[in-house]
């Protein structure tokens, strides 16, 4: 049997989701200037890009939000100013408390759980942060905390193959039947085949994958069916 490890951001909840709640807070004057999908590309981009800095210590967590937020725009030809910055991740955060997870990814884990698969999370963060995520999306139902592993607490990140190892030392994961499920090509995908994992893209924004890129075994599209991608992986003759 195959097990099934998740991210968590842009994975089993849409993350555009709080962000265009915080966006219209605040920017909305910029509405027919930009794309906001474009935009949030351009943060989780940006987001992803100093997320190691902000790991060691080099710039602070709220210096990395404002980083963010601004090239992102930056990006598009609009200059904002740090408060407005500010005021648009106090909103973004408070947002994230309304997360909820997808109805396809609640069938895939219901999927998971019944068949007695083994499945847990992976995710990049500040422990207490992520963990909140967790709780909120309500994970625990269907995973013990023990199958959570936050990069904030463990030392590494991904696509750090230690954090991946840790996972299969806590899980008794074989490699070669684990996949993991994420959006983010330079995390999640290439992490993954660096640790021997197979891996399942969510690739929500049609993401180009660099030349002579790792390839994902499955590449889903913005709506296609993680569940169904499990059912057909588990039951291949569906």
């Amino acid at each position: 049997m195959y097990s099934f490890i998740f991210d968590i951001d842009d994975t089993v909840y849409d993350q555009i989701v709080p962000f265009r709640s915080a966006f219209e807070r605040n920017f909305v004057r910029y509405a027919e200037r930009v794309s906001l999908p474009d935009l949030y590309r351009h943060n989780r981009r940006f987001s992803d890009e100093i997320f190691e800095r902000q790991q060691r210590g080099e710039i602070s967590l709220e210096d990395m939000h404002v980083y963010r937020i601004t090239e992102a725009f930056r990006v598009l030809g609009i200059e904002i100013p740090r408060e407005e910055a500010e005021a648009f991740q106090r909103d973004y955060a408070a947002a994230q408390h309304e997360i909820v997870l997808t109805e396809d990814m609640r069938e895939a884990l219901d999927y998971c759980r019944d068949q007695g698969l083994t499945i847990g999370v992976i995710t990049n963060g500040a422990g207490e942060h992520q963990r909140g995520k967790v709780e909120r999306l309500g994970l625990y139902a269907w995973m013990p905390r023990e199958a959570v592993f936050v990069s904030g607490e463990v030392g590494f990140a991904k696509p750090d193959v230690r954090i991946f190892r840790r996972a299969e030392d806590g899980l008794g994961l074989d490699p070669a039947k684990t996949y993991y499920i994420g959006d983010s090509y330079a995390n999640d995908i290439v992490g993954a085949a660096a640790a021997g994992w197979k891996s399942i893209w969510i690739d929500r924004r049609g993401t180009k994958i660099p030349e002579g890129g790792v390839q994902p075994d499955l590449r889903l599209g913005e709506h296609d069916s993680v569940a169904a991608a499990i059912r057909r992986l588990c039951e291949p003759s569906l």
